[in-house]
């Protein structure tokens, strides 16, 4: 992947990073398809006019969000940015907080990187997956 291509993702995950922040429904849409999804643990898929209805009435809002990238993938036109995010907000009133692995899958349009999906992981702990871990398969 030349240089020019992994900073214009990389630019890409700043400026949606930046639109998440300022909970601006139009900043955010600005940075996303009309078809965007969000997949989440707890809701599974959820469509962009939900999220964006959600961040527009104050329901959820976020305080801070940053990304460590790990892994790009280039495919032609589609690109996956892979890396571990962690945010803090409000939903419902109550303050919430995630450490996340995030996978953005975005399509390019012309020199226009948009993102078209955002997967989210929780990151565990050690601790946490010790009593599966003779169970995961070496890969």
């Amino acid at each position: 992947m030349s240089a020019a291509a992994l900073e214009a993702l990389e630019a890409a995950e700043r400026a949606f990073n930046a639109a998440m922040v300022s909970n601006d429904p139009a900043q955010i849409a600005a940075c996303i398809t009309d078809d965007w999804v969000l997949v989440t643990p707890e809701r599974g898929p959820i469509p962009a006019q939900a999220i964006l209805s959600a961040i527009g009435s104050g329901v959820l809002s976020h305080d801070t969000m940053t990304k460590t990238t790990h892994h790009v993938h280039l495919l032609g036109n589609v690109a996956t940015v892979t890396g571990r995010g962690q945010n803090t907000g409000m939903f419902r009133g109550e303050p919430i907080s995630a450490d996340e692995w995030i996978t953005d899958v975005y399509h390019r349009e012309g020199n226009r990187w948009w993102c078209v999906l955002t997967h989210l992981t929780p990151v565990c702990s050690p601790l946490e997956i010790a009593p599966i871990q003779d169970k995961i398969i070496p890969l």
